[in-house]
């Protein structure tokens, strides 16, 4: 090791005592004459009694650059050792950091390419180490085992993570898909053609011969129909709400699973997860029945019209805005449920927590997603319906309104293949944002991605640098 000051402690090698500072190589033996020392000359900085360094030193590479001008017979120092921006070309940045490489003019400043005035160092660092953006590349980026990156997620990120893993799992999520879509949308072209034509041909609503008893009738056999239908739909949805959570969640840690391992590991959770979105329909429909009450009571209590009209009209709209705010505060109680292995009213506990502070971002990512969904199936369907009253005769007053008036076979088929299309590629899409946005309010609340990150078997995550959490 050289004695360079700043390198070598001072008295670390008594050989080294009454050389000069700088010097290297072995010591010259005691028995030899040695060079008479000069005298110091004035101005030359002192350097203790006999020669000798100081006890007390700067620390290595805290030396800072001379103040005063250098002289015109005097040399420019070596630059810095280590990396910088530059090569240390003329004119260029140097190593160590930038204008570390060019020492200027003559009598001039001397910290390099355009450098500070006299007195500051360049932007370079001491010791060697990068300047300011040397090497510099930001965070690591996050690991991605699956379809997300393990951090915060952006909306894009979500609904890109729900496309992927569609894509990515496509014959296991589509094969569930179809299957809801063919029951649901198969129950409909029945119902319609068997129970809501045969009670609209036997009675004409608008017609002004019709008695209460055939509105009713007709009524209570629509009301029949639908029930019919929605109890059907509510069934397969929520088997292929269980089946695509569980694949998605999977596909976050970039595992695998077949449509019969979804099954097994949902199959428990089921009864559960019907009686969670029976229970939160029913909370809707109780808090919308409770505003409009009122003016109900009103009207029929023979008060006046324009005040229980009004008074309807208000609790009608309050209680949608209340039944909103309580859908989007459990909009992440089903994933909940299935996920964590809870109960109905603690998976209801774990979405409003989840939720808080953050419901407007799961309302702007939910009506997104609901937007895209629903574009996507009218792109779909609408050619077929087209299609479907063009092939049967049937009026565009009943491709708008189907329920309107009798509609024949050929346009109900023709209209259920393209809802069937629709449904398969959009279901998929509603549920996956659905996951991944409980997985992203975990990660931020719960730091979730470390401990999804064990589980796919990523070393050293959560070490590093954390990347930037976005925003949206």
């Amino acid at each position: 090791m050289t004695d360079t000051p700043g390198w070598a402690p001072p008295g670390s090698d008594p050989s080294s005592e009454g050389r000069e500072p700088g010097a290297s190589g072995s010591a010259e033996p005691a028995d030899r004459p040695g060079p008479t020392e000069p005298a110091p000359q004035p101005g030359a900085d002192a350097q203790g009694p006999g020669g000798k360094w100081s006890k007390e030193q700067p620390p290595p590479g805290q030396w800072s650059a001379p103040t005063g001008a250098p002289s015109p017979n005097q040399a420019p120092p070596p630059p810095p050792p280590g990396p910088g921006w530059g090569g240390g070309h003329p004119g260029g940045p140097g190593p160590g950091g930038y204008g570390g490489g060019y020492a200027g003019p003559p009598g001039g400043y001397g910290g390099g390419y355009g450098g500070p005035p006299p007195g500051h160092g360049g932007y370079g660092t001491p010791g060697g180490y990068p300047a300011w953006g040397g090497g510099w590349g930001g965070p690591p980026p996050a690991a991605k085992p699956g379809v997300i990156p393990l951090r915060p997620l952006g909306v894009g990120e979500i609904l890109d993570g729900a496309v992927s893993t569609m894509r990515t799992y496509w014959r296991t999520v589509l094969g569930i898909a179809l299957a809801v879509a063919v029951v649901t949308d198969a129950c409909l072209v029945l119902v319609q053609g068997f129970v809501l034509n045969d009670a609209l041909a036997r009675t004409s609503l608008d017609s002004r011969t019709a008695t209460p008893d055939d509105v009713y009738r007709a009524l209570r056999e629509s009301l029949l129909g639908t029930g019919i239908v929605t109890v059907i739909s509510a069934a397969a949805v929520i088997v292929a709400t269980a089946l695509l959570t569980t694949i998605t969640s999977r596909a976050v840690l970039g595992k695998p699973v077949s449509t019969g391992e979804a099954w097994r590991e949902a199959r428990p959770q089921i009864p559960k997860l019907a009686g969670l979105l029976i229970l939160l329909g029913l909370i809707t429909v109780g808090v919308i029945v409770a505003g409009s009450l009122p003016g109900i009571l009103i009207l029929a209590g023979g008060g006046s019209d324009t005040g229980g009209a009004g008074l309807f009209a208000l609790g009608i709209l309050g209680g949608v805005v209340v039944a909103v705010w309580l859908a989007i505060r459990y909009y992440l109680a089903a994933p909940a449920l299935m996920l964590e292995r809870q109960g109905i009213t603690k998976a209801m506990g774990r979405s409003a927590k989840l939720v808080r502070g953050s419901w407007w971002r799961v309302l702007g990512i939910q009506l997104l997603a609901w937007l895209i969904a629903n574009i996507v199936s009218a792109i779909v369907t609408i050619p077929f319906a087209l299609i479907g009253s063009a092939v049967s005769g049937d009026s565009m007053d009943n491709f708008l309104g189907p329920n309107g008036g009798h509609v024949g076979w050929a346009f109900l088929i023709i209209r259920g293949i393209g809802s069937l299309i629709g449904t398969t590629l959009t279901l998929p899409i509603s549920a996956g944002v659905t996951v991944l946005l409980y997985i992203d309010q975990r990660i931020r609340r719960e730091a979730l991605d470390l401990e999804l990150a064990r589980a796919a078997g990523v070393q050293d995550h959560g070490t590093g640098t954390p990347g930037p959490v976005p925003r949206s």
